[in-house]
């Protein structure tokens, strides 16, 4: 009997001190974490008075600053357009006519002179051989023509344009300088007068000389055609005289329409 007894009491001990083990068991595992789990900003180093010890402290996870795109600001727009409108040299509202205001210019007689004058040194990335002396109807339908007409009519022959041979703008004379006749477009800087086509590789394509010529007076042809809607009046070769060696364009304001020769 007794050593029944003392066997029992010693398994009863035992399972107290089981049961204290138990009770007094860390409340985390502490299993490893395989790497990539948890983020680097995660992983601090152990203190070993502290293990099984849940801790009241929250890491700070991921990254300084949320990566959300900020919204534009609401000018950002208004900015570029302002930017560009006011290109260098940018005249008659638009930054593809290059050149300089000139204000008004009084005539030497009766008919004569320009209320708004510009005088444009470039048109659409295309030189001209000389600043044309005009008002902003006459730029802007000269822009027109190039983009329209010149631009996509010469296409890749010689290497595309370059530059344009102004023979004339603002003068105060009459039609064809001739005495007693009306006052020239010219005379109110509505027309301007091309004689030559400069070409990039050094070639050009001449009124004059390539009319009737080939390939080069096709393209002429087509030229002084895509300039009838762009102005109101369009001469050349074909209307007279005093036209052979050069395309004569104007707004005059008197035309209801066309009058292309």
């Amino acid at each position: 009997m007794r050593g029944r007894r003392a066997l029992a009491i010693a398994a009863l001990m035992w399972g107290c001190i089981g049961s204290v083990a138990v009770a007094n068991a860390p409340s985390v595992s502490l299993r490893p974490v395989a790497r990539g789990e948890v983020h680097p900003s995660v992983i601090l180093p152990i203190n070993p008075k502290l293990v099984g010890v849940k801790s009241t402290v929250q890491p700070k996870v991921g990254l300084g600053r949320s990566l959300r795109p900020r919204l534009r600001p609401k000018d950002l727009g208004r900015k570029r357009v302002r930017a560009v409108s006011g290109s260098k040299g940018a005249i008659c509202g638009t930054q593809d006519i290059i050149g300089t205001r000139e204000g008004r210019v009084p005539g030497k007689m009766n008919g004569c002179g320009i209320k708004d004058a510009v005088r444009v040194s470039s048109v659409s990335g295309i030189t001209l051989s000389q600043p044309a002396l005009i008002d902003c109807t006459t730029a802007k339908s000269l822009k027109t023509w190039i983009e329209r007409g010149l631009k996509p009519g010469v296409g890749r022959y010689g290497g595309g344009v370059s530059e344009l041979k102004v023979f004339a703008s603002y003068s105060c004379r009459t039609r064809n300088s001739k005495k007693g006749a009306k006052i020239s477009e010219h005379a109110k800087g509505r027309a301007v007068d091309i004689g030559v086509i400069s070409l990039r590789d050094g070639s050009d394509l001449s009124v004059l000389r390539d009319w009737k010529s080939g390939k080069k007076g096709r393209i002429l042809k087509k030229l002084h055609e895509s300039a009838c809607g762009p102005f109101g009046t369009v001469l050349g070769p074909a209307s007279d005289k005093y036209h052979r060696d050069h395309f004569h364009f104007d707004t005059a304001r008197y035309r209801s329409g066309n009058y292309c020769r």
